[in-house]
């Protein structure tokens, strides 16, 4: 299927690119994301005549993205948790528990925005958690989780 694509999206292309992907990717997830449109010949006129627009939408979200990124500068979040003698917690710290604790700290995050690429934090200690704000903002933040008994 071929697609026009309406932001950048990573591994498949830039703005307004025109690529092959297969059908139940394009049918499913990038079309009714709003994130890519058929490449007929209606949408591609339709896509050239909005061209600037949409640019001009996307520098935005980029912007508010870096915006965002500046105010978590040196932020550090402390969660609580039980746990055994040895530093294993009961359960583990997911990306829904650290969205709540954030959202509690004052800043504003969506859990699809973290990142963790070894699954639910199951130890006590320091961890790093990333934060993809935008394809092209990602961020560091230290994570502590903290063991009671």
């Amino acid at each position: 299927m071929e697609i026009i694509l309406l932001e950048k999206i990573v591994n498949l292309g830039e703005l307004g690119d025109i690529v092959n992907v297969k059908d139940g990717y394009g049918r499913n997830f990038l079309i009714p994301q709003g994130k890519a449109k058929r490449a007929n010949e209606e949408n591609k006129a339709e896509f050239e005549s909005k061209r600037a627009e949409i640019e001009k939408q996307q520098a935005a979200l980029l912007k508010a993205a870096q915006k965002r990124a500046k105010e978590f500068d040196g932020f550090e979040l402390e969660i609580t948790q039980k746990s055994g003698i040895d530093g294993k917690l009961f359960g583990s710290v997911t990306n829904i528990d650290i969205t709540e604790s954030v959202t509690n700290a004052g800043h504003e995050i969506v859990k699809s925005e973290i990142r963790m690429p070894d699954g639910p934090i199951k130890l006590t200690g320091e961890h790093m958690i990333t934060l993809v704000l935008h394809q092209e903002v990602t961020i560091q933040i230290k994570l502590t989780v903290i063991g009671e008994e």
